[in-house]
């Protein structure tokens, strides 16, 4: 019914597709952390991506800023390095994304930390490591 050419090419574009995937997810592609968990933040997800060539963490609308004195990001790598980054809370509002430094190479982890009270907040794990 089908020719022999017709499952050559349907093997070649379906070879050709899963490729793009893999290397999409391998070059910096968009993921999506776990809920986050914690006796603050607990609401809401994190998202890294890579904009213009930098890495950037982006938490989702309906993450709820913890309404505490000095909310901040912070970053694990894969070797288990906590990066502390920039506050949530600005003169203009809240900061709802920011850009990683590139010594940063991997995100398994984002945390919301109260560098005022020097406690966890809440996190969320990403199902493998961000780059």
């Amino acid at each position: 019914m089908f020719s022999q050419r017709f499952f050559k090419v349907l093997a070649l574009v379906s070879t050709l597709a899963l490729s793009s995937v893999v290397a999409f997810a391998d070059h910096g592609g968009p993921h999506t952390t776990s809920g986050f968990q914690g006796p603050k933040a607990n609401t809401g997800t994190a998202t890294f991506v890579r904009d213009g060539g930098k890495a950037m963490l982006k938490v989702s609308d309906d993450f709820k800023v913890p309404d505490t004195p000095a909310p901040t990001w912070r970053a694990v790598d894969s070797k288990g390095n906590i990066y502390t980054l920039e506050a949530f809370k600005i003169k203009a509002g809240e900061k709802r994304q920011v850009i990683l430094p590139p010594y940063i190479k991997d995100v398994v982890k984002v945390q919301v930390y109260c560098a005022w009270a020097e406690v966890l907040l809440g996190e969320a794990s990403f199902s493998s490591p961000a780059k």
